[in-house]
């Protein structure tokens, strides 16, 4: 048989039949949806539609409360397969002008093997007869016995909404041909129950090919004969929205027990025989049957036979018969049987496992499980799984106020129903990306200051923005309302280097003293003295802070008492860069070297040598060191053995400006590219150039996991995508770029951007501008 025709026929009915039972299993035709637009679109714009939904959802209480009355993950998508069938097939209990409702032997049969007597047998049979030799076809051999199993309840449904029965009722089922409705007797219960004792051998019964049907009714004439054998035709019955089925097995989102597809009466708790499984699926009325031809004579005889071997007579049987039939034949009846192994396996497992199952997908895919039914949406908001998916997308950490505020605005969007703050602070920040990538540039708060100065230094931190100027002053400002909030007065040069961490100010000055101030007051605590010219770069750490000054020294300052605790000699030149972890100082300098310091006993450890100019930016991470320098080359170093890991080259200029994360270091050069690059391998993964690349010297950089911005002297901001080096677009562009405006430095935060920009000439006034990226999550 050929094996690649069979795969061909499943693959291509899975395609051909979206709405119907082929494509049931764990998700519904929501969750498809967005994932094919995913697949034909961007991948962002899907996120997108992604979250734009989640949000209507949560805007929408009543949208969980109508999902919380029993629905599973395929209900939508059967109801789908109804429509469809229905509109292809059309009545399918008019055949060939036959009158509806006619009787075949399937029903004597098994009511022999429930033990009914002979006599009641002869004559329904002869009741039979009489019905079948009045009717012009014989297409419905088992319409009564799947009705009576499943089809009943429904049809009760139209009728009544309830309606019961008492168990003395008679045995027979009536059909009124004008209503086309069914009545369901006592019969058809006890029925059920005695199946539930059939066993294996049951799913192997007749009614295993009862309940096949076919795609395709254009069959040559031998193998139409063969597969018309297995079918029979079934009424297409349309049922209310209210209609939901759960599949053999399932564990509904309340309660242990499920009803039939109609609600009046139970499912058999074990289904025996094919037959009762698709029953209990609710699936029993949704089959499409042949209508072109005539059951073959002796079809029942043949079934009969069949019921009466054993099991491992019946699987030989079943593989003699199915290697006799045609590659369709099979496929036809793939296409019956496979949906039937199809599982919410998630709601069959206990909720740890399932949680686990659902930690290996990425957030896109969770918030689309979110919207399958309502028990994966409350396992879809487990905190804890989106903490874990914050924190392996690198997102910012939520803090306990952050969290509660989280909370409370789930609670106001949909009460009753407890959302992960973990969750909404996922969806905001995507939202904050987008606003980054492609949001509308609003107009930038403009903090005017310094006069015409040269802005030397800029720090921001929280809503803080502190500027330095070569006016001899810093100023403090609000980034949210872009007042100047206090101006730090007291340094009698020029400010040229700072630092900033909570509501402590540090700066260094060209009249060789450092100064600590309170941010909040603007009170100069401190005056450190000790250097003897000027304190070009700092780095603080925690309660000590690093300076490096032109008189080739590193101090070491203990901010809270003023003292100084260690002077680091061995310089020959002017100090450029400082680093500061906490144990270890690397410090860079004009006289080529790089020099790795222990603070503590004031002695040099290792001096990196290798560079052939001026060291202008160094990157420390307490493993490696990263130097860039006036060569053109950026050197990678092992801080605990001194040696030069990688020479990084590509840059036709100074590196006037790095930043290392994760192993990934971002180099800005004077030649107007910007590289990054994998130091552990010493790759450049990315040159970010290009026609929209900056025509002039870049002069300060900052990167995220997504994006990178630089700046640069030709007057502009740009936005690029670090993954691909892509560029995504300008984020600032000053009028007089390219005729003397520069941006000199750029700070950012998770939501905002701090651009320093001026001019040499005159040509652009000294400001700040803040970009708010920031949404609105109410």
């Amino acid at each position: 048989m050929n094996q690649d025709l069979l795969s061909g026929g499943s693959s291509s009915r899975r395609s051909r039949a979206p709405g119907g039972p082929a494509v049931r299993g764990n998700a519904s035709s929501t969750a498809r949806a967005p994932q094919q637009a995913a697949d034909e679109g961007d991948e962002d714009e899907h996120m997108n539609r992604v979250v734009e939904e989640e949000e209507q959802l949560q805007q929408r209480p009543e949208a969980s409360q109508v999902e919380s009355q029993g629905e599973a993950p395929w209900a939508e998508s059967g109801r789908g397969g109804d429509e469809g069938e229905g509109e292809e097939e059309g009545p399918q209990n008019e055949v060939n002008g036959c009158e509806k409702g006619a009787r075949w032997m399937w029903g004597t049969g098994q009511r022999r093997l429930r033990g009914q007597s002979l006599a009641e047998e002869e004559e329904e049979e002869e009741e039979e007869g009489e019905e079948n030799n009045n009717s012009s076809s014989h297409q419905e051999d088992d319409e009564t016995e799947e009705r009576t199993e499943g089809g009943d309840e429904r049809g009760r449904e139209d009728e009544g909404e309830g309606e019961e029965e008492e168990e003395g009722d008679d045995d027979e089922e009536e059909m009124d041909q004008d209503s086309d409705e069914f009545e369901h007797s006592a019969e058809s219960g006890r029925e059920e129950e005695d199946e539930e004792g059939e066993g294996e051998e049951g799913l192997r019964s007749p009614s295993l090919r009862n309940n096949v049907s076919t795609p395709n009714n254009n069959l040559d004439s031998s193998s139409t004969h063969q597969s018309s054998s297995n079918k029979k035709m079934k009424r297409k019955l349309d049922h209310g929205p209210e209609v939901r089925s759960f599949p053999s097995g399932k564990k509904p989102c309340k309660g242990p027990e499920y009803s039939s597809p109609t609600g009046i009466v139970p499912c058999p708790a074990t289904p025996t025989t094919f037959g009762h499984i698709r029953t209990a699926n609710g699936q029993g009325q949704q089959r499409r049957r042949i209508t072109s031809i005539q059951p073959p004579t002796g079809l029942q005889e043949w079934l009969r036979t069949f019921q009466s071997w054993t099991g491992p007579e019946k699987l030989l049987a079943l593989d003699e018969l199915i290697d006799s039939c045609e590659p369709t034949q099979v496929k036809h009846m793939m296409q019956v049987i496979e949906p039937q192994f199809q599982r919410d396996f998630i709601s069959l497992l206990p909720k740890e496992l399932a949680l686990y199952v659902l930690s290996f997908l990425e957030p896109k895919d969770l918030l689309q499980a979110a919207q399958t039914c309502r028990y994966w949406r409350i396992l879809a908001e487990d905190n804890l799984l989106w903490r874990e998916k914050c924190r392996e997308e690198g997102e910012p950490q939520l803090s306990a106020t952050d969290a509660d505020k989280e909370k409370r605005h789930g609670k106001l969007s949909n009460p009753g129903f407890t959302h992960s703050p973990w969750k909404c602070a996922y969806i905001r920040q995507h939202r904050i990306d987008t606003n980054w990538r492609r949001g509308d540039l609003k107009s930038p708060k403009v903090l005017k200051g310094h006069d015409d100065h040269v802005i030397t230094c800029l720090q921001f931190c929280g809503n803080r923005i502190v500027s330095g100027s070569d006016d001899n002053t810093l100023k403090v400002w609000s980034a949210i309302t872009g007042k100047c909030l206090r101006t730090l007065v007291g340094h009698t040069g020029g400010v040229w280097s700072s630092q900033m961490r909570d509501n402590i100010i540090i700066s260094g000055s060209t009249d060789r003293t450092l100064k600590v101030w309170n941010a909040e007051t603007g009170e100069c605590i401190h005056t450190l003295y000790g250097h003897t010219s000027t304190v070009r770069c700092m780095h603080l750490h925690e309660k000590r802070v690093v300076s490096g000054s032109r008189d080739a020294t590193l101090r070491v300052w203990d901010i809270e008492t003023g003292q100084c605790l260690h002077v680091l000699m061995g310089h020959v030149a002017a100090v450029r860069c400082v680093q500061y972890d906490g144990r270890r100082v690397v410090s860079g300098a004009y006289d080529f070297m790089v020099k790795v310091w222990d603070p503590e006993t004031e002695t040099c450890l290792h001096t990196l040598q290798g560079h052939t100019n001026r060291v202008y930016s160094l990157q420390f991470d307490g493993i490696h060191v990263v130097s860039g320098s006036l060569d053109t080359s950026i050197r990678v170093w092992d801080v605990e053995t001194g040696n030069c890991i990688h020479t990084l080259t590509g840059h036709q200029s100074l590196t006037s400006g790095m930043e290392l994360k994760d192993n990934i270091l971002v180099s800005g050069n004077a030649d107007s590219t910007v590289k990054i690059w994998d130091i552990k391998t010493g790759q450049c993964l990315q040159t970010l150039q290009g026609p929209h690349k900056h025509q002039s010297a870049v002069t300060c950089l900052q990167f995220n996991k997504n994006f990178v911005i630089t700046s640069s002297d030709d007057g502009t901001v740009k936005l690029w995508d670090l993954k691909t080096g892509e560029f995504i677009r300008n984020l600032v562009t000053l009028e007089s770029g390219g005729s003397g405006g520069v941006v000199w430095r750029i700070r950012a935060s998770n939501t905002k951007l701090v651009c320093a920009v001026g001019s040499r000439n005159g040509t652009e006034e000294t400001k700040l501008l803040v970009l708010d990226f920031d949404v609105d999550m109410k």
